[in-house]
């Protein structure tokens, strides 16, 4: 080959050269941006959560919105047995998170839901109006008809282990009042209609100086385990499970260990 050949040949090689190189780093850079765009989240949740999840899980469900903006989070809370049964009777949900594990396992019982995983537990203080006037000091209270007294309804979780309590404890309620849920009877305690009752301890700190806090002896109280599931016909199954994983998170659990939660 001349080197006339040679100079021609090379001329012609080096733009066919830098223009696969180009194609190379154009293919690599399309397939970057494809990848952050389909882990993006996008889209909104609703979230069944037990009443007493209420302030921690709008600071959960805030957090969660900032850390991915394309996201809404809607809460319906209420007592777990009514969360439970608005969800086997078809009521649109993504996220179940139960203040005790026999409603969930209905759910799951159900084919509504799969594999929950334990996110806190909680324990059972007796809550009293600011300056405590009855006098109340303990379970023992409860028995006396001359005070007003008041639990969850039975079938809630609070009810179930405000009673699981007293019975640990020997004594036989004079019960004034059951409530839907544990924040509507912390609301009548806060409003002094009432003279003591029994609700988490949670409760009794979110209600700062609205409520004072009596605690209940070891061998007497109960823990109330919360399980948490990303709901099988969830409407966006994306966004929910990435909900339970960040409440199952460091950053979730700090939030919740915040307002009274125990880690499980």
């Amino acid at each position: 080959m001349t080197l006339r050949s040679m100079r021609l040949l090379a001329a012609i090689s080096a733009p066919l050269l830098l223009a696969a190189c180009g194609s190379d780093d154009d293919s690599t850079s399309g397939t970057t941006t494809t990848t952050g765009a389909e882990q993006q989240l996008e889209g909104g949740i609703t979230v069944f959560a037990a009443a007493s999840l209420t302030d921690a899980f709008d600071e959960v469900g805030a957090a969660f919105e900032a850390a991915n903006p394309g996201t809404t989070v809607e809460f319906n809370l209420a007592a777990s047995s009514a969360l439970r049964e608005q969800i086997i009777a078809g009521a649109p949900a993504d996220v179940f998170a139960s203040a005790n594990t026999s409603n969930m396992d209905r759910v799951v019982e159900a084919g509504d839901a799969s594999d929950p995983a334990t996110f806190v537990e909680n324990q059972l203080q007796i809550a009293v109006p600011p300056g405590n006037s009855a006098g109340v000091t303990g379970l023992a209270d409860f028995a006396n008809a001359a005070l007003l007294i008041g639990l969850c309804a039975e079938e809630v979780p609070c009810g179930e282990f405000g009673r699981e309590a007293l019975t640990n404890a020997g004594v036989t309620p004079s019960i004034d009042t059951n409530e839907p849920d544990v924040r509507s009877l912390l609301t009548k305690i806060e409003a002094d209609e009432l003279d003591a009752g029994i609700v988490y301890v949670t409760d009794v700190q979110s209600a700062g100086d609205a409520v004072e806090g009596i605690d209940i002896p070891a061998e007497d109280n109960v823990t109330a385990t919360y399980p948490i599931a990303a709901l099988t016909d969830a409407g966006n199954s994306e966004v929910a499970a990435a909900f339970v994983a960040f409440v199952l998170s460091d950053e979730g659990q700090v939030i919740l260990t915040s307002y009274g939660f125990d880690s499980a």
